[in-house]
C-alpha cells in the first residue's frame, strides 16, 4: 500500500468542551460547525487555501469572529480536520483508506490550483494518479471507500478511474503480474509457483457487492477471459459473504438473522445468480446447488431460484452424491436432508432429458445419460435412507421419478430400500 505525507509541524489540535480547536498563540478567529462538532480555528491559516470560506467569509458580515456552517462537506469533521491539518502545515498520511474523503473535502473547500499554487488537490490528484491508480491493492481499497461518497465519488470520476484501473490489471497476463495480491488457496507457493490466473478473485471479493458487479460486468464486456474464470471470481465471493449451505440449520434451532443480513444476503445471491455466464460448465454443479440450498433458506426470489434448478439439472451428470447432501431448511421437516431439493432438480432434468430424447436407443448418449443419472440417484438415496425421520412417500417419490431405463438393473435401489428399512426396524426395537 501506497502513503502520502503531507507537512512537518506536530498536531497540535485538541478537544475543549466539544470545540476542537490548535494550540497557538494566536486567538481563533474562525468557527467552523460540522453537524455537533465545532471547530476554532484561524482564517490567516485557512482562508488563503480554501476557495469557498473565502467566498462564505465575504458574504458574512465584517466582526472580528466569523462563523461558518459546512454541514454538508463531504466525509464530515474527519475529512475536514485533514483538510484544516493541511493548510496548518500539520501532518497528514494519506493512504488508499482515506484519499476519497479528504480529496472530495478538498475539492468541496475549492482548494484549487485558482486559489494558491500547489494547493491541496494538486498533491491529491498527483497521489490517485501515481501511486494508487498504479497499484493494485490501492485502487480495489479506494474504490471500497467510495461507498460512503457515491455521488461525489462518481462526479469527480474517482469510481470510474478505480474500475478502469482494476480492470486492466485483472485482464494483465498472468506472467506480467509484478504486484502483491492475496492468494490463499491450500497448497499455493508464491515463491515456488507462476502467478494462478485467478491471482484477483480474492482481493475483489473485499468489494461490495454493487461494486464487485461494476467489475464483472466490466470484465465480461471485454470477452478476454474464459467464462470459467469468471465463476471462479463469483464462487469466491459467495464463499466469502454468503452462509455455508451444509451448515445452515431451520430458523427455530439458530439465531435469528436481522432482517438486514437477510435482506442483503438475498441480494448478494440474486446478483451472482445473474453474473453466471450462460456458458454450461463456467461453474460447477456443486456450486449451482449450494447456491439453491441457500437460495431456498434465504427465501430468494423464485426466478433465483427457478434458473439455479434449470443450471442445476443441465450439468447433474457432473455430480457427486456430495454435492446433493445438504440440510433440510424447513422448521415443519423433522429429517435432515433436503430430498426436496434434489426431487427439484431432477425433475428439471428430466424434463429435458425427455423432451430431447424421445427414443434412446441403448448406446445412444442420452441412455448414457439418464442411466448416469439412475445410478448417481441410487447412490444418494443410500445415503439419505439412514435419515430415521425421512418419509417413506418422499424416497418413493424420487425413486420412481426416474424411467425403467434409467436402471439396467435394480440392485442399487434394492440396497436403498434394505437401508432403509433396517433403519426403521431397528429404530422400532429400540424403542419398544
Amino acid at each position: 500500500m501506497k502513503f502520502m505525507k503531507l507537512g512537518t509541524r506536530p498536531d497540535t489540535f485538541y478537544t475543549e468542551e466539544a470545540t476542537r480547536s490548535v494550540i497557538s498563540d494566536v486567538p481563533g478567529d474562525l468557527v467552523i460547525r460540522i453537524n455537533n462538532i465545532s471547530y476554532l480555528l484561524h482564517q490567516f491559516s485557512l482562508l488563503p487555501k480554501c476557495g469557498l470560506l473565502q467566498r462564505l467569509r465575504s458574504d458574512s458580515e465584517d466582526s472580528n469572529t466569523v462563523t461558518i456552517e459546512l454541514h454538508d462537506i463531504p466525509g464530515g469533521e474527519d475529512a475536514f480536520e485533514m483538510c484544516a491539518k493541511y493548510c496548518y502545515g500539520i501532518t497528514i498520511n494519506l493512504s488508499a483508506h482515506n484519499f476519497v474523503s479528504a480529496f472530495c473535502a478538498a475539492k468541496f473547500l475549492r482548494m484549487t490550483e485558482a486559489v494558491e499554487k500547489g494547493n491541496f488537490v494538486l498533491k491529491l490528484e498527483a497521489f490517485f494518479n501515481s501511486c494508487i491508480l498504479e497499484g493494485w491493492k490501492d485502487s480495489v481499497v479506494t474504490l471500497q471507500t467510495t461507498v460512503k461518497l457515491t455521488e461525489w465519488s462518481e462526479n469527480l470520476g474517482i469510481f470510474r478511474r478505480c474500475v478502469d484501473s482494476i480492470v486492466e490489471k485483472i485482464l494483465t497476463p498472468p506472467a506480467q503480474v509484478t504486484w502483491s495480491y492475496t492468494y490463499t488457496r491450500k497448497g499455493f507457493n508464491k515463491q515456488q509457483q507462476s502467478v494462478p490466473k485467478d491471482w484477483w478473485t480474492e482481493d475483489i471479493s473485499d468489494l461490495d457487492i454493487d461494486l464487485f458487479r461494476c467489475i464483472i460486468i466490466a470484465i465480461k464486456s471485454t470477452y478476454m477471459l474464459p467464462p470459467q474464470l469468471i465463476g471462479e471470481a463469483l464462487h469466491v465471493y459467495a464463499c466469502r459473504w454468503l452462509p455455508d449451505a451444509t451448515k445452515i440449520t431451520p430458523p427455530e434451532s439458530s439465531v435469528s438473522q436481522t432482517d438486514d443480513v437477510a435482506e442483503n444476503h438475498r441480494k448478494i445471491i440474486e446478483i451472482i445468480v445473474n453474473m453466471i455466464p450462460a456458458d454450461k460448465g463456467s461453474v460447477s454443479v456443486g456450486f449451482l446447488l449450494r447456491l439453491l440450498s441457500i437460495a431456498n433458506h434465504l427465501g430468494a426470489s423464485t426466478v433465483t431460484k427457478t434458473e439455479l434448478i434449470r443450471r442445476s439439472s443441465l450439468q447433474l451428470e457432473e455430480a457427486t452424491v456430495s454435492d446433493l447432501l445438504f440440510p433440510t431448511h424447513s422448521s415443519s421437516n423433522k429429517h435432515y436432508y433436503d430430498i426436496d431439493l434434489v426431487a427439484a432438480v431432477l425433475d428439471s432434468f428430466l424434463l429435458l432429458w425427455r423432451r430431447t430424447s424421445p427414443a434412446p436407443t441403448e448406446n445412444s448418449q442420452s441412455m448414457r445419460s439418464i442411466r448416469k443419472i439412475g445410478k448417481l440417484i441410487d447412490s444418494y438415496l443410500q445415503v439419505v435412507a439412514r435419515d430415521i425421520n425421512l418419509p417413506v412417500s418422499k424416497v418413493l417419490s424420487v425413486a420412481e421419478a426416474l424411467p425403467d431405463i434409467a436402471r439396467k438393473n435394480h440392485d442399487d435401489l434394492y440396497k436403498g430400500i434394505n437401508i432403509y428399512l433396517k433403519v426403521k426396524v431397528l429404530h422400532a426395537a429400540c424403542h419398544k
